[in-house]
């Protein structure tokens, strides 16, 4: 079964890339991010003529996440469910027979310091009180998305310049922490230790064709899927020619 996160960078501007691309890899299940639309103007229907199936949580201009599947998907949620007053479409999740597919868009935070940064940490703590409460790390569970923080040095061709940005400071990487500590291991990481494989580059001063990126994007499983994994990769393909996101699409490959 492969299993992929792809911030697309808005679905209506890279819709076209995106069903080519669909139809070319066939992935079972796809978890999107920034589709930057509302609901009512997601392409389910054309998705649906490839074969896929759709839960879209989507907001107009920012952030929307998606989950696209080749297998019905049931127990549908958008949001974290916990009441606080937030209109920001950042998580949804469903149900694939027994494996739970959670697909993320944490924020990304601005700067160090500031209301968004803020936001930002109180967001991950938010997800973390989510998973208590209505997950159990011994069931199968994927958290797969942009989490907008490259948790190692090796994460960052040039960690140095991130460090203390919204993506990689110490205070980033320790309010991340407790979302692997709850029982989730980052499979990418694990099978590429060394790191230097990358996930996001900036469109300016030629970054992808320098290899001047981050690994920010995320497949986190519950142990009982990550015994099962076979590969874990970045499709730096999709991140060529015309339009591209500045993100690529990372799989992972497990036996079901």
């Amino acid at each position: 079964m492969q299993i992929v996160c792809w911030n697309v960078n808005s679905i209506r501007a890279r819709k076209e890339r995106f069903l080519s691309w669909l139809k070319e890899r066939q992935p079972d299940v796809v978890c999107l991010q920034e589709t930057k639309v509302v609901d009512s103007e997601f392409p389910a229907d054309e998705i649906a003529s490839l074969g896929y199936n759709c839960a879209v949580h989507g907001q107009k201009t920012y952030n929307g996440v998606a989950i696209v599947s080749r297998l019905p998907l049931s127990n549908i949620q958008k949001g974290f469910g916990d009441h606080q007053d937030d209109n920001q479409s950042r998580i949804i999740s469903a149900f694939i027979n027994d494996l739970r597919i959670i697909s993320v868009y944490v924020p990304n935070g601005g700067e160090l310091g500031s209301d968004k940064y803020a936001y930002k940490l109180k967001w991950l703590k938010r997800l973390r009180a989510y998973l208590d409460q209505t997950a159990n790390p011994e069931q199968e569970i994927i958290v797969a998305g942009d989490f907008n923080i490259a948790w190692r040095d090796c994460d960052a061709a040039h960690p140095e310049a991130w460090r203390d940005s919204v993506l990689a400071h110490t205070s980033i990487r320790e309010a991340f922490a407790p979302i692997l500590s709850w029982g989730l291991r980052d499979l990418l990481a694990e099978k590429e230790p060394n790191g230097g494989v990358f996930s996001w580059w900036d469109y300016r001063q030629l970054s992808f064709a320098r290899n001047d990126g981050l690994r920010i994007d995320l497949l986190l499983t519950t142990e009982t899927i990550a015994n099962k994994c076979s590969k874990a990769w970045v499709d730096k393909e999709a991140r060529k020619g015309e339009k591209p996101s500045d993100h690529a699409p990372v799989f992972i490959e497990f036996a079901r």
